[in-house]
Order: C-alpha cells, then sequence, then structure tokens
C-alpha cells in the first residue's frame, strides 16, 4: 500500500509551519449496511484511510474538507452515492445563543452541586448500596388487597415507577448471568426486561393466593419467541413450540430461581407462573379486610411524605453541597474510563460484553495519529496545547463521564462522549456540548484562531442527529464547494433532497429552483470518504452520542496501528 508523506513545512491554512510531517496510507473504498437509516443492503459507502502520523493543521484542514477520525482511522462519505449523507457542522463559539432548554440543563446541574436538587436514590446508592434494597423493602411489606383509588399520591406514583424500574434492572442481570452460563443462546439479541405493577383490580380475578401479587414481568415469552424465531431464519427449528425446551415456562423458572438473592435483600415473594415472573408481597397470602387496606393506604402516604421514591428522594436533604470537577488529559488509556465505557454501552446501547473489548476501546477512542503541540514561548496555543484529549467529569471524587475530543488551531472537535447511566436525569450530553463551547470562548483569549466548536456529522434524514443544529447558529459545510453555509439557509434544501450542493443555496434567496447548479457528472470528482462518525448525545431525548458499529468495522478493516503515538506530557489539568 502507498505510503504518501508531506513536510507540514508547507503551507497550510491553519497557519503554523513547525509542527512536523504526516504520514497517510492511501486508503480503500468501503461499503457496509447503515446503522443511521437501518437499510438492508451495504449502502452507507465511504473513503477510509489509516494515518500513522498527522499535524493538527493538516488533521484541521482535513475537517474543513469533510473528513473526520475515528482512532487513527480517517473516513469520510462519498456523498452522492451514499445512503445517508453526512455533513460536517459547527458553530463558532462566540455567536453561541442558548435556547431554553440549554439553560435549563444549566440550572439543574447548579442545583445538583448545590445539593437543592431532588434526584434518583442511584446517585446516594453509589454512596450506599443498601439505600435501594431498604426502599424495596419498605414497599414490600405494604398490603395489596383492594382497588387502587383516584387520589393516589404523584409521590407514590413515583415510587412505584422506580421500585419497577429497580426490579427490571435485576432481572436483566439474571438474564445476562443465564447467558453467560449457556442456559440462553449467547447469540440472540435479546430484549430487555419489563416489571409492571399489576392493577389490583386484576389480582381478583386471579387464582387464589394472588392477592398479594404487586409485579410481574413477561421477559420470558419474549425470550423464547426470539429464540425461535433465530431458530426458524437459521432452518434449526426442529421442534414444534410446545417442545422447546426452552419454552417460557422454563426460562421464567430459571430466571425466578436465580432471584433468591433479590427475595432476600428486599423481602419479595418470587415465583414463577405459566411463564410469568411474578412478585408478591412478603405478607400471608390471605386476602386483607377493610382494615388493613386503610393501614397501608397511611402506610403508603407516610412513606411517600419520608421521601423514599426512589426517583424524587434527596440526596442532600440537609442541602450538602456536591463538588464538580472537569479535568483535561491527554488521550491514554485509563481503566477507570474504560470500566465507564463498558457499563456505559452495555446499559445505553444494550452492547454484550463481548462487544466491549479493551482493544476496541483503544482503537476508537484512545489510539490518535494525532502530534501533540504543547504551549511554549511565542506559540499561541492553549495552555493545554493542541492534540487528542480526554475530558472527565468528577463528582465528589467519582468519574461520571468523560468527553474524547481533539483541540486543534481553529476549533475543539467532539468525537464520543459517554457517561454513567445512574446520572442520566442530569442530561449530560446536553451540559458536556455546554461545558465544550464555553472552553472554546475561554481560550480563544490565548489562540485567536481557536473560535470553533464542531459537533461532528449532521445527518438531516436522521432524526436522533436533528439534535447538532439546536446548538445555533450552526453552519453546515457544502460537500462540493467547502463552503461553510448557514444551517438556516441550508434545511430548505435539505428538506427537499438528502444530498445537495448547499453552496447553491443562493437560488433559493432568488426565488429560483433548488437544483443543483453542478451537474452529477462534476460532482463525481470531489473526495471519497466515511460516513459513520457520531457524537455528543443527550439522555433526556435519545440523542447521546453513540457508538455505531460501523465505526468499530472500520478500524478493524484497517487493522492495528503500527507504532504508538506519543500523547505529549501534559499533566492533569484541572480546567472546572
Amino acid at each position: 500500500m502507498e505510503v504518501n508523506t508531506r513536510s507540514s513545512d508547507a503551507s497550510s491554512s491553519s497557519g503554523n509551519n513547525n509542527r512536523g510531517e504526516y504520514i497517510v496510507s492511501d486508503g480503500v473504498r468501503l461499503q457496509d449496511s447503515c446503522s443511521y437509516c437501518k437499510s438492508a443492503g451495504r449502502t452507507s459507502i465511504f473513503h477510509g484511510s489509516w494515518a500513522d502520523s498527522l499535524t493538527v493543521d493538516d488533521y484541521q484542514d482535513l475537517l474543513d474538507r469533510g473528513w473526520r477520525r475515528a482512532g487513527s482511522v480517517l473516513y469520510k462519505p462519498e456523498m452522492e452515492k451514499t445512503c445517508c449523507p453526512s455533513y460536517t457542522i459547527r458553530l463558532r463559539a462566540s455567536d453561541f445563543v442558548p435556547s431554553k432548554e440549554q439553560q435549563r440543563v444549566s440550572r439543574r446541574m447548579q442545583r445538583f452541586v448545590d445539593g437543592a436538587l431532588e434526584v434518583k436514590k442511584s446517585v446516594e446508592a453509589i454512596e450506599d448500596p443498601s439505600i435501594c434494597a431498604n426502599a424495596c423493602n419498605e414497599i414490600s411489606s405494604l398490603g395489596t388487597g383492594t382497588k387502587e383509588t383516584s387520589s393516589v399520591s404523584k409521590k407514590e406514583k413515583n415510587m412505584g415507577d422506580h421500585i419497577t424500574d429497580y426490579l427490571s434492572e435485576q432481572v436483566n442481570k439474571v438474564i445476562w448471568t443465564c447467558r453467560e452460563s449457556g442456559q440462553i443462546p449467547f447469540s440472540v439479541q435479546l430484549p430487555k426486561a419489563s416489571v409492571k405493577k399489576v392493577s389490583q383490580s386484576k389480582t381478583k380475578l386471579l387464582v387464589e393466593g394472588a392477592e398479594n401479587l404487586m409485579y410481574s414481568s413477561n421477559i420470558a415469552f419474549q425470550i423464547a419467541a426470539t429464540i425461535r424465531q433465530a431458530q426458524s431464519i437459521a432452518k434449526d427449528a426442529s421442534q414444534s413450540a410446545e417442545d422447546n425446551p426452552l419454552s417460557p415456562k422454563i426460562i421464567s423458572e430459571k430466571i425466578a430461581a436465580s432471584l433468591d438473592q433479590l427475595v432476600k435483600i428486599n423481602g419479595l415473594s418470587i415465583r414463577a407462573c405459566n411463564g410469568h415472573i411474578n412478585f408478591y408481597t412478603a405478607a400471608t397470602q390471605t386476602s386483607p379486610n377493610k382494615d388493613s387496606h386503610t393501614a397501608t393506604s397511611s402506610q403508603e402516604s407516610a412513606i411517600g411524605r419520608k421521601g423514599c421514591s426512589l426517583r424524587n428522594s434527596s440526596v442532600h436533604p440537609h442541602g450538602k453541597r456536591r463538588r464538580l470537577e472537569i479535568h483535561l488529559k491527554r488521550s491514554s488509556f485509563d481503566p477507570e474510563e474504560f470500566a465507564l465505557y463498558k457499563r456505559y454501552q452495555i446499559n445505553v446501547h444494550n452492547d454484550t460484553p463481548d462487544d466491549v473489548s479493551e482493544s476496541s476501546y483503544r482503537m476508537f477512542l484512545v489510539d490518535t495519529p494525532l502530534l501533540p503541540v504543547q504551549p511554549s514561548g511565542d506559540d499561541r496555543v492553549p495552555p493545554c496545547g493542541f492534540g487528542s484529549f480526554h475530558q472527565q467529569y468528577v463528582i465528589d471524587g467519582h468519574l461520571v463521564a468523560v468527553g474524547v475530543i481533539d483541540i486543534l488551531p481553529k476549533c475543539l472537535s467532539s468525537k464520543y462522549f459517554f457517561w454513567d447511566p445512574d446520572f442520566a436525569y442530569l442530561s449530560l450530553g446536553k451540559y458536556s456540548a455546554l461545558q465544550e463551547i464555553g472552553w472554546v470562548k475561554e481560550n480563544e483569549v490565548y489562540c485567536p484562531s481557536l473560535q470553533y466548536y464542531y459537533l461532528g456529522y449532521y445527518i438531516h434524514s436522521c432524526s436522533k442527529m436533528r439534535y447538532k443544529a439546536a446548538y445555533r447558529p450552526s453552519e453546515l459545510l457544502c460537500p462540493l464547494r467547502y463552503q461553510w453555509i448557514p444551517f438556516e439557509l441550508a434545511k430548505p434544501l435539505l428538506d427537499e433532497k438528502s444530498y445537495v450542493v448547499l453552496s447553491d443555496y443562493v437560488l433559493l434567496q432568488n426565488g429560483e429552483s433548488s437544483q443543483p447548479l453542478v451537474s452529477g457528472n462534476v460532482m463525481e470528482v470531489q473526495d471519497d470518504g466515511n460516513s459513520n462518525d457520531v457524537l455528543i448525545d443527550d439522555d433526556d431525548k435519545m440523542i447521546e452520542p453513540e457508538l455505531e458499529s460501523s465505526d468499530d468495522d472500520c478500524l478493524e478493516a484497517f487493522g492495528q496501528a503500527s507504532a504508538e503515538i506519543e500523547n505529549g506530557d501534559v499533566s492533569d489539568n484541572l480546567i472546572g
């Protein structure tokens, strides 16, 4: 494979001529299934190259030509051919105007730090794992014999909602254990369990002894159906549903048998019944009378008043402040970061443990070809220098989120963001974007050319990517002329067609047709590239950064790096 090298003594639009040279291997054209539109064919088309070394100035120029990087792989979509054209999007930090929702995210974090925000108990459980168990014990001690009334308080409803969330999480953990032990086929992508509260009006219609039934899950039926479907596709289903060794009844019994520890901790009685997994109170199996119901109602109200709701109970009832720190470190492997990343991928993106390997994590989020630039003397660089970094968000010494970023002569380019699922209610994806925009504003003083915040790729046809345009006023890169076009002018064009020459917006301003000025044959000469890079997301609206399988596929296609990149000696900088 031919290797191209060029000294950065050549002129660069970024303006620095003494930052080394780049070594980039000629790339290949790759096609894969699309993780955005979920097309069945290999409709995602991109061009990729392997970078052994790359100066920050040259990578800045590549960004401004529609390229991105995943580890040491450079890639760019073939815009006129790929199914989901991906436009580079950026924002001038000094022009940024936060929306009301973005302002609410900042205020919510401030209330959390001040100890004034009522939050999920899962945060407190980090400090005291017995909290969830104690809450479940109180709930399970309640009687459940009569119909719920319309006067149930909001706090009581929240309490019940989060007991079901807690139970669902425990069932999912048991399912994973069964998969790892081989009791359930590991190759099958299983649905997530959902435990529901049983209406008391229904318990009267059930068999005797069901009066104390509080929660139930039908996950065993879903797992059995998934396995049957997989067998049918593979043409291996040699047994009928009735003879299937993994029928709903057997699966539910396996799960219930593995939940013994949950019974001991929370005082719940758990039984498998005709494929259902049922949770009963620890009370005796007799029908409660009117007096017992009255006691139950008052007990539930008391629990609500005491703030035992898993969602709304205050972590800091006495207003104790929390310490939020944001550390900026050169890109390197950190076991604590990898543990958080693995938990995030499994809980948020439903990856299996085998999908989240240390090697794939290193290749995607640690390895970098960017040659680090240290701050020195007359160099107009920020105090941290240029290069690849990990931005750690630490609350009271606990790592809760990591932003993977590149700091370049003209911008902060956001690559990926992962966070602790227990802190989802803080909208850490949105909060990190606001922090990164603020960082650019602060460091423009040291480096006047550093003015922009790059949000990666924007795909107008993908609803999950639309959130990037909420950071206003943003610009999209024209895929043919490489001019930056205001999003508000480009949007009408993208509403009509997924791939357009955005600089043709002049036609719209003149009231003419929106057909491209350049013919399709001329469009064919533009550079090739890769289309699968995803960035910062958000928790509230499912817009957190997503690790698409194509990123890993791209890395595997180019193999392991041949040399380790020197990351410099920047120390642990506390920047917030």
